[in-house]
């Protein structure tokens, strides 16, 4: 029964945490006031509900405590009576937003309201995907490969010229959503990554991040079909999410793409990706989703590890620094040249990206390296490598791959 009762309230706060957020920044104008009032809201039905029961509507009852934790909160910080009129403004019931977007979601709608065009590209997804999406600071550092200090300060910089540029938080009208849709791809993207391949904790894969990412995708994709990067996204989201399945063993260990079970693939998904990626080519207008894409769909529809074109993977990928003048796109890269050309040819590139400097802390920088220093039967310096990459690794199942591939070469 506890199980139960702990599985019901991690759903609410994931469901709902992203919407009483938002009512509750709407209706304070403060986005720090909004996150801890909410906090304390989750804190007191981890108290409550298992005594009480679950309440029929478990947003309505965090929406509430919420609301009477941030009225009292100003009350007693009230300073004249127009601290104490916004209080009782608080009080009072709050109206739902009136919707003019054409966006029926209402996650979907929160994200596009988050990613106001005033603000700075990577604060838009930063705060999108810490405040709707619930990722932790230490995640989404992870996913902009700088330090969870370093994040936490963009953060905060980025609700501060929200306060003192008195950015209004509300869905933006239909004519508006064009400006700020990259920036939601963006965040829906980021949020897929962290399902995909989860930046901490026991397990490789989070489900119910990926599934989220998808769905979202979807919704997107039918209120932009004529947006050929919105349907890139969501064909690189189902190319990605085709393999999930094979891409842990019964104990949780990653499976090396080539080791994996192409049988078990998501035949349905894959088809419908590669779909929805022809119709994104034929309108003539190339970005980034849809060259990564193109690039799963390579992988996707290879019959055997040996039939997969790593040479059009390379030069995609030449193609993707174009549009994303990325080192992580630079070390994909190598991976590719080193499969069509060999290990050596692949190795040079990664030691130049090593030797720049450019990933400092990035695991999967030494981890590449090693495997390309096995393959040369280098087998010292391998070892080397792979015990740099599980010193920065943060998932335990990414360590017991390379402890693995360790024991395997010593």
């Amino acid at each position: 029964m506890t199980g139960d009762l702990d599985a019901a309230i991690t759903r609410a706060f994931r469901e709902e945490s992203g919407q009483v957020i938002a009512t509750l920044i709407r209706i304070t104008g403060d986005w720090d006031l909004a996150e801890e009032c909410v906090q304390e809201a989750f804190a007191l039905a981890l108290r409550t509900w298992p005594r009480d029961g679950i309440p029929a509507k478990p947003g309505a009852w965090l929406t509430t405590t919420a609301r009477n934790r941030a009225t009292d909160r100003i009350r007693r910080e009230a300073v004249g009576a127009e601290k104490l009129r916004e209080a009782a403004d608080l009080a009072a019931v709050a109206e739902p937003e009136w919707n003019d977007s054409g966006v029926g979601d209402d996650r979907l709608r929160l994200i596009f309201t988050c990613c106001h065009p005033a603000l700075p590209m990577e604060g838009q997804v930063a705060l999108a995907l810490r405040t709707l999406a619930g990722l932790t600071t230490a995640e989404i550092a992870r996913a902009f490969l700088v330090s969870e200090a370093t994040m936490s300060q963009r953060l905060v910089r980025v609700k501060r010229k929200i306060r003192t540029a008195g950015i209004p938080y509300r869905v933006p009208p239909a004519d508006l959503l064009p400006e700020r849709t990259a920036a939601v791809l963006g965040m829906l993207y980021l949020l897929f990554n962290e399902g995909y391949s989860a930046s901490a904790g026991t397990d490789l894969l989070r489900p119910d991040l990926s599934a989220e990412a998808i769905r979202l995708a979807r919704v997107l994709a039918e209120l932009m079909p004529g947006e050929p990067e919105v349907l890139g996204l969501l064909a690189l989201l189902l190319l990605h999410d085709a393999r999930r399945a094979t891409r842990v063993d019964g104990d949780g260990t990653p499976v090396s793409l080539e080791d994996q079970d192409r049988g078990g693939w998501n035949a349905a998904e894959i088809a419908e990706g590669t779909e929805l990626l022809e119709t994104a080519l034929r309108r003539g207008v190339p970005g980034q989703y849809q060259i990564q894409a193109a690039i799963a769909a390579c992988h996707a529809t290879a019959a055997r590890a040996a039939d997969t074109d790593w040479a059009q993977i390379a030069a995609l990928y030449g193609e993707l620094l174009r549009f994303v003048p990325s080192p992580v796109v630079e070390l994909n890269r190598a991976v590719a040249v080193a499969m069509a050309e060999g290990p050596e040819a692949g190795l040079e590139l990664v030691d130049k990206l090593a030797a720049d400097g450019s990933l400092p802390g990035y695991h999967l920088l030494p981890a590449t390296r090693a495997d390309l220093l096995r393959r040369l039967d280098r087998f010292g310096e391998a070892a080397d490598a792979y015990r740099e990459a599980l010193a920065l690794t943060g998932t335990d199942a990414e360590r017991a791959y390379l402890a693995g591939k360790l024991a395997e070469i010593s």
